[in-house]
């Protein structure tokens, strides 16, 4: 039974201190203390602001007016692996999906993954070191690529991305106009861009 004194001892003191707290609507508060508890309705008949993101002027309704020959196509990671795996001469195979002069890129995050990546890719790391691979600073942390690709295709309209990263490839097709290149049968098929003559047959 003395425990059960304790416990009941505990909680009255407990209410006690409870109910020492001062209520919002006593008359002792002043009224600018009081601010913070009051909130004001929202007015039914004021205007609604929305932020909508800025559509890009390169952009047609689908269509972007910035593509055109040189096309201008940064690379990732597993994009040269696959080139590796089948065999296929990146910057000659593109000119042949294309039918026309490509300019490669290559940001700093994916050469910073294939140097993580060890010993077993430096194939991939000498041909990427080849004068025809342009090289595009990045100024955030890290080696993540594919963040990276999206913002620099979000912010800038004239570039294609060669991708085989699933992922990658479904981040890109909620982006208007960036055309998505990628390995496929042997050799490189591009997709939204329908009169490309590497496109699959079908295209819309």
């Amino acid at each position: 039974m003395g425990k059960q004194k304790k416990t009941r001892k505990i909680v009255e003191k407990r209410f006690a201190q409870m109910k020492k707290m001062i209520s919002p609507n006593d008359s002792r508060i002043k009224p600018s203390e009081r601010k913070g508890s009051s909130k004001k309705k929202p007015d039914p008949h004021s205007l609604k602001i929305r932020e909508v993101p800025q559509s890009s002027s390169a952009l047609f309704f689908q269509y972007n007016t910035q593509l055109g020959p040189p096309y201008h196509i940064i690379i990732d990671t597993n994009f040269i692996n696959f080139s590796i795996k089948n065999k296929l001469d990146i910057v000659q195979n593109m000119m042949d999906c294309l039918y026309a002069k490509c300019i490669p890129y290559i940001t700093d995050c994916v050469l910073g993954e294939l140097e993580k990546l060890g010993r077993k890719y430096r194939v991939a790391l000498r041909i990427i070191k080849d004068p025809r691979f342009e090289r595009l600073g990045c100024l955030h942390k890290g080696t993540y690529a594919d963040d990276c690709i999206v913002q620099r295709v979000t912010q800038h309209k004239c570039y294609i991305v060669a991708t085989n990263d699933k992922d990658l490839k479904r981040r890109l097709r909620k982006i208007p106009g960036v055309p998505i290149m990628y390995v496929a049968d042997h050799k490189y098929t591009i997709e939204r861009m329908p009169d490309a003559y590497g496109a699959p047959k079908g295209a819309i």
